[in-house]
């Protein structure tokens, strides 16, 4: 016990884990948690996403979206290797949820995860063309380089690696959108479907960041595996969206 409480103050002054042989079990299973959630949501996101591909109106945005659904799944991986150091089983991951599914556009499924899997809630709504997926790809991904900012700094060292690697493609991702808003922006028609997603798309994307008083970001804190609370990164995602137009977005 004396260990692990050694190994707590060690990762609360800000020290670093490399490998899964000291990681305490609590540690452990909340490292775990945040990586299952990362990779189902990629992998979720993804899913959906490849459904879009071919809504695209020109060559040039098929292949942003491809790169996307590929590049997605690339994340998932590298976060699925680290798991598997931990004894996840890596060979079966890919069937344990179906990864296409979605819920009625319209309902409130709120802290709910389905089945075990553990997605962010956002990716169990289904999107409705290519404003719809254009605009969604645009306000989750600044959600998710605001996450990931954080993330990168985590206490488990191998992890916050994989995290700085990706961040620069989850901003690419990101500016992709934001191009073929501009683009849809261009047409009076495609440019109220795209003020229409947004507001749609939204509160639903808040809504992953979690509660304001979350129960368990004192204890992720002290572990060094959460360092922002999630109003604090959620203002962050408010402030970085302002530029999509309040008028579309409030």
């Amino acid at each position: 016990m004396s260990d692990q409480n050694d190994i707590a103050d060690y990762l609360a002054e800000g020290g670093k884990l490399s490998a899964p042989d000291n990681a305490p079990p609590r540690y452990r299973a909340e490292l775990m948690r945040m990586m299952a959630s990362f990779v189902d949501s990629e992998l979720a996101g993804a899913a959906g996403f490849a459904d879009c591909i071919n809504m695209g109106p020109g060559v040039k945005e098929r292949i942003a979206a491809s790169r996307i659904v590929l590049e997605k799944h690339d994340h998932a991986e590298r976060v699925l290797g680290i798991m598997g150091e931990f004894g996840a089983n890596t060979d079966r991951y890919m069937q344990v949820h179906p990864w296409t599914e979605r819920r009625a556009r319209d309902e409130d499924i709120g802290a709910e995860r389905p089945g075990g899997d553990m997605r962010l809630n956002v990716f169990w709504y289904p999107i409705e063309g290519w404003a719809d997926a254009v605009s969604m790809n645009v306000l989750m991904g600044k959600a998710t380089i605001v996450q990931l900012e954080d993330l990168a700094h985590c206490s488990y060292q191998p992890l916050a690696e994989v995290f700085r690697d990706i961040l620069p493609r989850e901003r690419r991702h990101m500016e992709l959108g934001e191009e073929g808003i501009a683009r849809l922006q261009e047409t009076p028609g495609d440019s109220a479907a795209v003020a229409a997603s947004l507001d749609y798309w939204r509160p639903r994307v808040s809504a992953s960041f979690g509660g304001e008083e979350s129960k368990r970001f004192a204890m992720l804190k002290r572990l060094g595996l959460r360092h922002r609370s999630n109003a604090e990164l959620r203002t962050d995602w408010e402030r970085a969206i302002e530029s999509l137009g309040k008028s579309s977005v409030s």
